[in-house]
């Protein structure tokens, strides 16, 4: 009984631990040399932890950014209340949803493998971080849920979602890529299909993207570290020179925090270290993942010859370049205008994560451009920052209140927001 309690603290409790033992048995399992299964079961629990690392620098960015904005919009209720924070959560909870993800993608082959839905889910990171936002949804619906009830439920809806998802989306893709051998596995599934179909009863199909010549000047918009430093800077340099000129307690107390240093500049470098925060977790997440995919991917497709691989989302980016640009350009538009309206009329703090608003708005970009043009590229954008405003609103105040409502700020898109109600109410049902 001891050991097995030792196991559960020190294995199934430390999930980078866990994480390192799943890409061990893996590359083991597909023969791998014993040089390479070293390097790559180091690699992933190295990658898992540099993740923490980053989320932390993020928190410490949004300490700023929401007082800040709060005072701006003279909040008087604060935009998060007492939470679990991501650390000790995932301290707590971490294992349960390392070994669910696990658990979730075999779920995943064998319905591949005797359904027609032929799917085999590949986008590790989106994989990890659903089954962490689903986790929390859950502990919070339900209090104190054991290791052991945790994992068979998050097991099941995460083999379902990661076979039944590329499904959907697969006619439009066929539609993109002229043929049927790759397909979408990415949590903006949702706000690309809300973009295919509005380009299709909105938009002019006739008025392709990709016969507009766009100036190279916007060239710098793909990439996402630039876009997030630059957004996020200009929003705190907005909120930082109103906060300047504002005469209240609240804003000498933001100026105090500062020290010797100037307002401005310290808002400025905050968004700095959010870009950066962002830049160490995708860094810790291609580390993970790019031992844990293979290591998946052999033994899948072992067990399902001739299985479609679904993919990250940039897979769709190269067939229509320019509405890449005009779906992020959308999403722009729309998290500003869903910061200031959302701030004065639910008092909540809208966060709009680039890396985020990116990657889902340039996929809904490229539905929509599918099914309507120029038009259809944009409403895509568009939709895809409204789904993510209010959706974060929406998952923070009553999703996961408790739990980690600062991971959501950052971590959480399209679909977890879609589906998070629906965990929710699956959850109170069950536990």
């Amino acid at each position: 009984m001891e050991f097995v309690q030792w196991l559960a603290n020190n294995v199934f409790g430390t999930p980078a631990i866990l994480l390192g033992l799943i890409v061990c048995l893996g590359l083991l399992i597909q023969r791998k040399e014993a040089n390479q299964v070293v390097a790559g079961t180091f690699k992933a629990v190295i990658g898992f932890l540099i993740i923490g690392a980053g989320a932390d620098v993020i928190v410490g960015s949004l300490n700023v950014f929401q007082p800040m904005w709060k005072e701006v919009f003279n909040l008087k209720e604060e935009a998060l209340g007492s939470f679990t924070g991501f650390d000790a959560f995932n301290g707590e909870y971490g294992g349960a949803v390392t070994l669910a993800l696990t658990l979730g993608f075999v779920l995943n082959v064998l319905l591949a493998r005797f359904t027609r839905l032929k799917y085999i889910y590949l986008t590790g990171h989106m994989m990890f971080w659903t089954t962490m936002i689903f986790a929390g949804i859950i502990i919070d619906a339900a209090g104190d849920v054991s290791y052991w009830q945790l994992v068979p439920f998050l097991t099941v809806v995460m083999g379902i979602y990661w076979t039944v998802q590329p499904a959907l989306t697969q006619p439009f893709m066929r539609k993109i890529t002229g043929g049927d051998q790759i397909a979408l596995g990415h949590t903006a599934a949702s706000s690309a299909l809300v973009g295919a179909l509005l380009g299709k009863w909105l938009g002019n199909r006739n008025n392709d993207s990709e016969k507009l010549k766009l100036p190279k000047g916007l060239e710098f918009l793909r990439d996402s570290n630039v876009i997030t430093a630059l957004t996020m800077g200009l929003l705190f340099l907005i909120g930082a020179i109103v906060i300047v000129l504002k005469n209240t307690p609240g804003a000498e107390a933001l100026v105090a925090q500062a020290g010797d240093q100037n307002f401005i500049v310290y808002s400025i470098i905050q968004s700095f270290k959010f870009a950066g925060g962002i830049a160490i977790v995708l860094f810790g997440v291609r580390l993970f993942i790019g031992e844990i995919v293979p290591a998946f991917h052999g033994i899948a497709t072992k067990i399902v010859p001739g299985a479609r691989p679904a993919l990250d989302c940039p897979v769709v980016f190269p067939y229509a370049p320019n509405a890449v640009i005009l779906g992020f350009l959308g999403a722009f538009v729309g998290a500003l205008i869903w910061l200031v309206v959302i701030g004065n009329t639910v008092a909540y703090i809208f966060v709009p994560t680039m890396i985020v608003l990116f990657f889902h708005a340039a996929t809904a970009g490229v539905f929509g451009n599918a099914t309507g043009g120029v038009r259809g590229a944009l409403l895509g954008g568009f939709m895809t920052s409204t789904i993510v405003a209010w959706g974060q609103f929406v998952m923070v105040k009553y999703l996961l209140p408790s739990t980690i409502p600062d991971t959501a700020m950052w971590a959480a898109d399209s679909d977890m927001f879609v589906l998070g109600p629906v965990i929710r109410l699956l959850a109170s049902i069950f536990y």
